[in-house]
């Protein structure tokens, strides 16, 4: 991390303003040298300075430059941010510009990369970074922000503290058996702390799944034979018209993608071709098409038809979804009822005309998905895979503990299951992580964060 780097931190295309970023020990007197306004090494920390970009002995762009002096910035380094206007041409002629005069490109990721090599962030912070850029919702920016101040953090180095605490009691009685004033520690003793820890990650991985749901959605496929109404009910979850509707059968012959937010919960909802038996060569496209959605998807909104009878297709759907979660709905309850709703499970009856069917069935999916008060979000909402994976590493060691404990074992075996649990809780916050990881990482940040 020797170089300074740079990189446009705005979204690249015509805008009213551009940021180029740049970070590194020579930031400032980089930027200085392609700046015609007040000295920018002899300015104050994070002020601001009217001045113009020059290359050439011509002027590129009349600009504000920040100036950020470590290490009490984001990268814990000389930090200079230019906003210029938000042309094209004339960003990437500035960003052309300070890496001649010796700055390098920056990585996807790479401000954000070395605030946390540099101690500014933990890992858990920095990838709330991402988070917050990622969120479709006020849950995930909720739980974003939450990861973001320190909170995950916190949790974590709570763990982990309670566990070096056994481990280095344990680890005294082992090599120093003569300390007779020290506690000596027993299953007793080891047993209701590790039983504890326990339960803490059990609920946190419990609450993982609804974490999950509420970061990056739950993929839903509206499923039904042709014509029962799939499309409208997806204009209606949508309020708007995304899907064509006819009255005739077959007329959605591939799956629409769409995305709808109720309030806190993503659904990327497919909408798909209806399935029955057909001969024509496309539909039959679709309708195999759809049966693949199935086996992809969360949750399925299995639609039938009020004004028709069941049939043979509608008894395969059943059959095809029933090891699925599934919300049955039966809709067009405004014509003549035809469908014998008896043989229905626990089917919602409503008109994808209606809109107080249509919250009725927002209220059922967030129901079966488990989703209730949004505002009870805290630190253990924990949606990042990795970190769900990692914890589970904990609690299973610390399962593996236990069992030895119950089986007698030497204090010294049952140190090193401790040991892992520690580990694993370590490589979420970044203290015991592998160099190869952090790059992968970051690496999918976006360029100039």
């Amino acid at each position: 991390m020797e170089d300074t780097i740079v990189a446009i931190a705005t979204a690249v295309g015509k805008s009213a303003l551009a940021v180029i970023r740049l970070s590194g020990a020579q930031a400032i007197p980089i930027t200085n040298t392609v700046f015609k306004g007040p000295n920018l090494e002899k300015v104050p920390t994070r002020t601001v300075h009217y001045g113009h970009i020059v290359g050439d002995n011509k002027i590129l762009d009349e600009v504000l430059v920040t100036v950020f002096r470590a290490p009490k910035t984001f990268t814990a380094e000389d930090v200079v941010e230019i906003s210029c206007h938000g042309g094209v041409f004339v960003t990437t002629q500035i960003l052309e510009l300070l890496l001649e005069k010796g700055c390098r490109m920056a990585e996807p990721g790479e401000f954000t990369k070395r605030a946390f090599l540099n101690g500014r962030i933990d890992l858990t912070q920095a990838e709330a970074v991402a988070d917050i850029i990622d969120a479709q919702t006020q849950s995930s920016l909720k739980m974003a922000n939450i990861g973001l101040r320190g909170d995950v953090k916190d949790m974590i180095m709570r763990f982990r503290n309670q566990l070096i605490n056994m481990i280095a009691k344990i680890e005294v009685n082992i090599d120093y058996p003569e300390y007779e004033d020290e506690e000596q520690i027993t299953a007793e003793i080891l047993k209701p702390t590790i039983m504890h820890l326990q339960s803490q990650l059990a609920d946190i991985i419990e609450k993982s799944q609804v974490s999950a749901i509420l970061k990056h959605g739950i993929k839903t496929a509206i499923i039904g034979k042709p014509n029962v109404g799939k499309s409208s009910l997806l204009n209606a979850l949508l309020r708007e018209d995304r899907a064509i509707v006819t009255d005739i059968a077959g007329t959605t012959r591939d799956s629409i993608e769409a995305t709808v937010n109720l309030g806190g919960l993503v659904l990327n909802i497919f909408d798909t071709a209806g399935i029955r038996d057909t001969t024509d060569i496309i539909e039959k496209i679709g309708v195999e098409k759809t049966k693949k959605i199935i086996d992809q998807v969360s949750l399925i909104i299995l639609v039938f038809d009020y004004n028709q009878e069941l049939d043979n297709n509608d008894e395969a759907l059943l059959k095809l979804t029933k090891n699925k979660e599934r919300i049955i709905v039966v809709n067009k309850q405004d014509l003549k009822k035809r469908l014998d709703t008896s043989r229905l499970p626990n089917h919602l009856l409503i008109s994808s005309f209606n809109e107080e069917d249509i919250i009725r069935l927002e209220e059922q999916i967030r129901s079966t998905c488990h989703i209730t008060d949004l505002a009870n979000l805290d630190n253990t909402f924990i949606g990042n895979a990795r970190h769900i994976a990692k914890l589970k590493q904990a609690y299973q060691s610390l399962g593996d503990a236990k069992t030895s404990l119950n089986n007698h074992q030497p204090v010294d075996i049952i140190n090193l299951d401790l040991r892992a649990a520690w580990q694993a809780l370590g490589e979420i916050i970044g203290e015991t992580i592998d160099e190869a990881l952090v790059h992968e990482l970051f690496s999918k940040f976006c360029l100039g964060k």
